[in-house]
């Protein structure tokens, strides 16, 4: 697996990020124990450094699945966590959003079950629309202050609230979905993290599974299907699929993993989620996967939206 330099730092992080939102079963669907020790195993063989969870997930049990993973090499991982949802079922208010106090209870939380004294990377889940910006600036920069946390970002949040709390505090990282079915982030938020100069962290390359082909075989995955037979694609998504089978064929891999490359070629970090080995395994072997410029350019094409105003007036007056 390749390395390169995340953001404006000097940290150098592996291409394909591990995400572990499916590491336990709290929740009642997600990888037990020992099969999400397989995958941060295969992961970490392949080169993997990059982790990417919240105290959210699996309740808190993906956490703890991390941190015992990770409690005798600490040093050798990038850990980003987030917090705004509460480890917890049903948070009491006062637990959950992105003010100080949810944020403090958050980190304490996150350390003891990751079994560390700092995070790497730390940022709120998603904009909660309430907490002042300026509160969220303090709160991250005393984390910093404290030791307990080495960068700052945020995930999920628009693009104008983003750069306002970046004009007030040093961020490193953002977090957007990003894939072949959904590039609004095309609009305002990637172009602000490059000129930022964010590292940028895209989840859900595979739109849930979506772009890997399996629903259209009845397969089950995040998105929950009842019956084989209700699955319908809208146009878009099936003339993005079967390029993506036709391209996978030229190569002799899965479309998924074709998804994946383009997603990669796009020079950010996916964040790759994974419930079984065959996951992660499928995954890493997409980064050795080139794509043509012919390949590259039509799932582009397939897949680009309108940038809206202003941005369509520019390309115009500009052009």
């Amino acid at each position: 697996m390749k390395y390169k330099l995340f953001g404006t730092t000097g940290l150098y992080a592996s291409e394909i990020i591990l995400g572990a939102s499916m590491f336990g079963t709290r929740k009642g669907y997600g990888a037990n124990t020992e099969d999400a020790r397989q995958i941060l195993t295969s992961y970490t063989d392949a080169g993997g450094n990059m982790i990417d969870i919240a105290d959210t997930y699996q309740l808190g049990e993906a956490e703890e699945v991390v941190g015992k993973f990770i409690e005798h090499q600490r040093s050798d991982f990038i850990i980003c966590t987030k917090y705004t949802r509460s480890s917890e079922a049903n948070p009491a208010i006062s637990n959950s959003g992105n003010h100080r106090k949810s944020m403090r209870q958050a980190i304490e939380s996150s350390l003891k079950r990751l079994k560390t004294d700092y995070i790497d990377i730390y940022m709120p889940h998603f904009d909660d629309g309430v907490t002042p910006l300026d509160e969220i600036v303090r709160g991250l920069e005393d984390l910093v202050n404290s030791g307990k946390v080495l960068y700052t970002g945020l995930a999920n949040f628009p693009a104008w609230k983003a750069s306002a709390i970046a004009s007030s505090t040093h961020l490193t990282a953002i977090q957007v979905e990003y894939n072949l079915l959904q590039r609004t982030a095309d609009r305002e938020l990637i172009p602000m993290a490059a000129q930022i100069g964010l590292g940028t962290m895209l989840y859900s390359p595979l739109a849930g599974g979506l772009l890997t082909g399996k629903y259209r075989k009845g397969e089950t995955g995040r998105i929950n299907l009842n019956q084989a037979s209700a699955y319908q694609e809208e146009e878009t998504t099936k003339t993005i699929l079967d390029q993506l089978f036709i391209i996978a064929a030229e190569l002799h891999v899965e479309p998924g993993q074709v998804a994946l490359a383009w997603v990669l070629s796009k020079g950010n970090f996916p964040i790759v989620g994974a419930r079984t080995i065959h996951h992660i395994n499928d995954s890493i072997k997409a980064a050795s996967i080139q794509l043509s410029q012919a390949q590259f350019t039509q799932l582009d094409q397939l897949s680009a939206v309108s940038l809206g105003y202003p941005h369509d007036l520019l390309a115009t007056v500009q052009g």
